[in-house]
C-alpha cells in the first residue's frame, strides 16, 4: 500500500472523531447542496455580488467539492484527502468575504460572521491532523486490506 494511500486511510484516531466527522461533513454537505436550491443567494449570485471570478463554473465546481467531500467524510472514506479541498474552500471563504469586513467593521464583527468558517476549518484541519477516527470506512478498509 502506498504511504499516501496509507495515510489516507488512517483509522487510528478516538471513536469521538465521528463527532467531528458529523460536524464537518453535514455542514459542507448542507452548504453545498443549497447552493443549487438557492442560486441568488447562496450560489452564483452569492458569487457574483462577493467577485468570485467565473461565477457560473466556480459555484457549481464549489458546490460538488462540497457535497462530495461532505458525503466521504461523514462516512469516514478518505477523510484527511476529503479534507484537504475544503480547507482551501474555507481560506476562500475567509479572504472573500471575512477579511472585507474586518476592514470595514473590525475585528469583532468579523469574528462574529466567521464562527462558522472558523469552526469548519479547524475542523478540517483536525481531521487532517486525526484522521477519520475508529467509527470509519477508513479504519474498516486498513483493519482489512484486501489480497491483490
Amino acid at each position: 500500500m502506498s504511504n499516501l494511500v496509507h495515510l489516507a486511510l488512517d483509522g487510528r484516531g478516538a471513536a469521538a472523531n465521528a463527532l467531528v466527522r458529523l460536524l464537518v461533513g453535514a455542514v459542507f454537505l448542507s452548504e453545498g447542496i443549497q447552493k443549487f436550491l438557492f442560486p441568488d443567494a447562496l450560489g452564483i449570485g452569492r458569487f457574483t455580488k462577493i467577485g468570485i471570478p467565473a461565477p457560473s463554473v466556480l459555484t457549481p465546481f464549489v458546490g460538488v467539492t462540497e457535497v462530495g467531500c461532505g458525503l466521504l467524510i461523514l462516512l469516514g472514506l478518505g477523510t484527511r484527502l476529503a479534507a484537504i479541498p475544503l480547507i482551501i474552500d474555507m481560506l476562500v471563504a475567509i479572504a472573500t468575504t471575512k477579511l472585507p469586513i474586518l476592514h470595514e467593521k473590525g475585528w469583532w464583527a468579523m469574528a462574529h460572521e466567521a464562527r462558522t468558517d472558523w469552526s469548519m476549518l479547524l475542523g478540517c484541519l483536525f481531521l487532517v491532523c486525526a484522521g477519520a477516527g475508529r467509527m470509519s470506512i477508513d479504519a474498516r478498509i486498513k483493519r482489512h486490506p484486501r489480497d491483490d
